[in-house]
């Protein structure tokens, strides 16, 4: 912050009257914010007023002014925030360097391993250099004179005699190689269907293309699945908040995202994804048999938080977990079932009790109020109890 004030006194006094007196002092700072940064000019040459109409103009006098100057913190901070946007940038530059190596990897996991793409060629390309392979082979078979005769009688053409020499031998293998590498590299591509190519054990890239397409015949290929699929598995042993075992079908929503890391990353991806979902139901509490929906929402977040940030790094994305099937594990079914017989038991019990004894007050109150009863406090203890008596063997009898 930069500030440049000029020194005036506290106070200045007046211009002086015709009296010769001296008005009131008051005071001269005109400006009181220092973020004020522009002066209205009639405050800077301004006239004092006159005694009167008769007497001399009053000399002008300039009053100095505090012109106080201060950037705007927006401002200020211009140039710290200038410099983080340039090395937020400079990161971002090294992030997308590096590409997906920046991920997060699993224990065990080998940091450079991350999906890319293969090169590939169209398919029209191998269908060619095939074409020219085989075609190859065929003039050479002619110059050598090893063609069949139904193939020179339907040619219509002169047997050669040129014999299987070092030149023909040649040509034969380079034609070969040609049709070989041309027809022997056609692959066709499907949507949701990819291809992890190897060379030697090292990973070359991955194919997600469709159509025909032409593929190095010497890499090894793996298909993998990058469709949206869902699994649903045994029911699992979880527990909820208090403990008690339970025992939980899920579903879970998941895809490939990464082939290179899903393929060769880990053995296989999809006994890793059981492994991780079995692992959260371990780790997180499930809503009990019963629960509210709310419960069971934050049960299915949980597990699909924890679930995607294990199954994250080897390159499968966790869409969904969700509980299908919550019940209790068979050691304390027995036990739990009884205590939620028992509850519902005390329960019904509380509501007829409630009810029994808003019956016999309401049947005591209206005999008191009409007169038709004049009972001491034991009388009316003796009435309440068997009226009691009686509404609960009543609704007992009625099985309300």
């Amino acid at each position: 912050m930069t500030t440049t004030t000029s020194h005036i006194p506290e106070h200045v006094p007046e211009s002086e009257g015709p009296d010769g007196g001296v008005a009131a002092a008051r005071p001269a700072r005109l400006i009181h914010t220092e973020s004020t940064t522009e002066i209205p000019v009639h405050l800077l040459f301004r006239e004092e007023p006159a005694a009167s109409s008769s007497a001399p103009p009053a000399e002008v006098k300039l009053r100095p002014a505090v012109v106080a100057h201060r950037s705007p913190p927006e401002q200020a901070e211009q140039p710290a925030k200038s410099a983080k946007s340039a090395k937020s940038a400079k990161d971002d530059r090294d992030t997308r360097d590096i590409g997906l190596r920046a991920r997060p990897s699993a224990p065990g996991v080998d940091p450079e391993i991350a999906e890319r793409p293969a090169r590939v060629l169209p398919g029209i390309a191998g269908v060619l250099a095939g074409t020219f392979g085989a075609a190859g082979c065929a003039v050479t078979a002619w110059w050598a004179g090893v063609l069949p005769p139904l193939a020179v009688e339907a040619l219509g053409v002169s047997a050669g005699t040129g014999g299987l020499g070092p030149a023909q031998w040649a040509a034969f293998a380079g034609a070969g190689a040609l049709g070989l590498f041309g027809f022997g590299g056609l692959a066709r591509g499907r949507t949701g269907r990819a291809w992890v190519l190897e060379l030697f054990g090292r990973y070359r890239g991955t194919v997600r293309g469709t159509g025909l397409l032409w593929v190095n015949p010497l890499l090894l290929r793996r298909r993998v699945d990058v469709r949206l699929r869902h699994w649903r598995g045994d029911p699992l042993p979880a527990a909820d908040r208090g403990g008690v075992a339970l025992r939980v079908a899920v579903l879970v929503v998941w895809r490939v995202r990464d082939t290179a890391r899903a393929t060769l990353g880990v053995e296989d991806h999809q006994g890793y994804l059981r492994a991780c979902v079995e692992a959260a139901l371990l780790r997180v509490p499930v809503a009990a048999p019963g629960a509210g929906r709310g419960a069971v929402q934050a049960t299915q977040d949980a597990l699909t938080r924890l679930v995607a940030a294990d199954a994250g790094p080897v390159g499968v994305e966790v869409c969904a977990v969700r509980p299908l099937r919550v019940e209790y594990a068979p050691e304390v079914a027995a036990a739990m079932h009884r205590r939620r017989v028992a509850a519902l038991d005390a329960r019904h019990r509380a509501s007829v009790i409630g009810s029994v004894v808003d019956s016999v007050e309401d049947t005591v109150t209206r005999l008191t109020m009409r007169g038709l009863l004049d009972l001491d406090d034991y009388e009316r203890r003796t009435l309440v109890k068997d009226l009691t008596v009686a509404f609960c063997a009543g609704r007992g009898d009625t099985g309300a």
